[in-house]
């Protein structure tokens, strides 16, 4: 009896038992879904909220780019996002599509002068605007406009712009933003090249002048290319007053450049003059068909003693034909960097040569030369020196010379055809016969050993003398066909003189602008061919300026005769 009581009293225990924990199990699992349901009811209500912060902070940014917008238009406010495309032009002007034009003109932009506008680069791994940070780290520029042609949806860049706002690896899908801006007119700019030699070129402030007035905007931070010819350089923009972007239209602006702090040009094959002392040698190697490039000034006290003739001008080069050869070109500025086809002077022999320089114009002697070293054959290693030397003595001796060239009792020889005295004369012919030669070729009559006249050749083309191992060297650098970039196919003489007067391709001056630009073909106006104009000097002179007694506009190569013709009692 008493187990039967003791088993049913166990059984009902672990009855209790059980029911508790099914219990405590349910309680815990209602008290868990509670809390998740509030956690999901938490967690919706911070995604609406979140929600509607990102909406009022999209509405604040749009309201601040639309004041911002409004502020930098003066009352216009364009904003386009529009994918950028190449195209080749000069300058900063851009080219957007003809919506654009319709946009502004109704909002009256035209009515405010020139129009200005700030492209910036948009980064294609998110929205823009979604990150203030972001935004101010986008690379920003300006520029003006060039015409609405553009095809929908893009804006066209030059160069310029292009390289300013794509420095590294253009995008597959370039996309730029596309504000309008009302910019300040620029008084100031501060100027530095990345390289030497922007300062080695004559009126550099011209060219450069010549190049802003391709811009309608400059940027700080920017960076200008400056043609000069052939060469290119980089100009970066350090500072601009009254504001970091100004406008360059219709303004007078102080510039500023500064040294450059490379010491040498980022671009290996720019060319750039190291400068000469007179009297110290400088050691360098040349490569073959590479040039070097030196500089060296004549001041007016030297310049009056060479051109009375007590002092010459004298380069010299020393070199070594084993390895390699070299040939030297020199001239005056503005010719920067002379040539094989554009120089003054020039010296082709092999190894070591001294080069005198005699201006054709006295009056022009002082002034900054230009050395050219031209690696001809091989590795070539030389030094240069240019010197200032007495010619004193040798003028002493040309009169010495010439005093004694009339002797009345003198007879030639039969051998070398000189005077010799007659009480000397068998003796010298004895000898002459036995060991001289006189060259038979036409017009030369120089007397050589025996022994020296096998090596005594003259050109078959020019009848220039040379020695054996010269010739080689002269038929290649006088008589080898040269073809000129025009299309003109002559030999070295025949291509300076077309090079210098007559190709249209070849490099002036302009008396107008300053810069060193392509001559072109003949002017198609009769008056400018008489006037000695090239075609860019037609074109460039046929712009207006201001007269500075009377104020009218006249065309530059039309001022010389509106003053002559109008202001001539004045």
């Amino acid at each position: 009896m008493d187990f039967e009581l003791r088993a049913a009293r166990e059984k009902l225990e672990r009855d209790q038992r059980e029911r508790k924990e099914r219990a405590k199990a349910r309680l815990e699992r209602e008290r868990k879904a509670k809390a998740e349901a509030a956690r999901q009811r938490e967690a919706i209500e911070a995604a609406q909220r979140a929600k509607r912060l990102d909406a009022a902070r999209a509405r604040l940014e749009v309201e601040q780019q639309a004041e911002e917008s409004l502020l930098l238009g003066k009352g216009i406010m364009f904003s386009r996002i529009l994918e950028a495309l190449p195209y080749n032009g000069f300058g900063d002007k851009i080219k957007l599509p003809s919506t654009c034009f319709t946009e502004l003109s109704d909002q009256g932009a035209l009515d405010k002068g020139p129009m200005y506008f700030r492209l910036s680069k948009i980064d294609e791994s998110g929205p823009p605007g979604s990150d203030a940070t972001a935004k101010q780290e986008r690379q920003t520029t300006h520029s003006g406009v060039l015409e609405f042609t553009s095809k929908e949806g893009s804006v066209e860049l030059p160069p310029h712009v292009w390289r300013n706002l794509f420095s590294g690896d253009s995008p597959d899908v370039p996309l730029i933003e596309v504000c309008y801006v009302s910019l300040p007119k620029g008084t100031y700019a501060k100027l530095q090249p990345d390289g030497m030699g922007f300062s080695d070129i004559p009126n550099h402030k011209a060219v450069l002048e010549t190049t802003l007035r391709r811009h309608a905007t400059l940027s700080q931070g920017d960076i200008i290319t400056v043609n000069y010819g052939e060469l290119s350089y980089k100009l970066r923009i350090l500072e601009l007053k009254p504001a970091s972007s100004v406008s360059v239209l219709d303004t007078d602006i102080e510039v500023d450049i500064e040294g450059s702090e490379s010491i040498l040009d980022s671009n290996k094959c720019q060319h750039v003059l190291m400068p000469l002392v007179l009297g110290k040698a400088e050691s360098a190697i040349v490569e073959e068909g590479k040039f070097n490039y030196y500089k060296f000034s004549i001041d007016d006290t030297i310049s009056e003693k060479v051109a009375t003739g007590f002092l010459n001008i004298e380069v010299k080069i020393e070199a070594d034909t084993c390895n390699g050869d070299t040939n030297i070109y020199v001239s005056r500025h503005p010719l920067v960097f002379p040539t094989q086809h554009r120089h003054e002077w020039s010296s082709h022999e092999m190894g070591s040569k001294v080069l005198i320089l005699k201006p054709r114009d006295p009056s022009l002697v002082a002034g900054t030369y230009s050395v050219g070293i031209f690696g001809f054959k091989g590795l070539a290693k030389y030094d240069i020196s240019v010197a200032v030397k007495d010619n004193s003595r040798q003028r002493v001796g040309e009169q010495a010379n010439f005093s004694s060239q009339v002797d009345a009792d003198s007879v030639e020889c039969q051998n070398c055809k000189h005077f010799i005295s007659a009480r000397s004369i068998v003796i010298h012919e004895a000898y002459c016969i036995r060991h001289n030669v006189l060259c038979k070729h036409d017009g030369c009559g120089v007397v050589l050993r025996k022994e020296e006249a096998a090596d005594h050749v003259h050109c078959g083309k020019c009848g220039q003398a040379f020695q054996q191992a010269e010739m080689e060297k002269h038929m290649k650098v006088f008589h080898e066909p040269l073809h000129c970039p025009c299309g003109v196919v002559l030999e070295k003489e025949e291509m300076i003189q077309h090079q210098s007067s007559n190709c249209p391709l070849r490099l002036i001056t302009c008396r107008y602008c300053g810069d060193m630009v392509q001559a072109g073909n003949e002017p198609v106006d009769a008056r400018d061919r008489l006037r000695g104009l090239s075609e860019h000097e037609s074109i460039c002179g046929s712009r207006t300026a201001p007269c500075d007694s009377c104020g009218r506009s006249v065309m530059l190569k039309e001022m010389d005769i509106h003053v002559i013709a109008v202001h001539q009692k004045s």
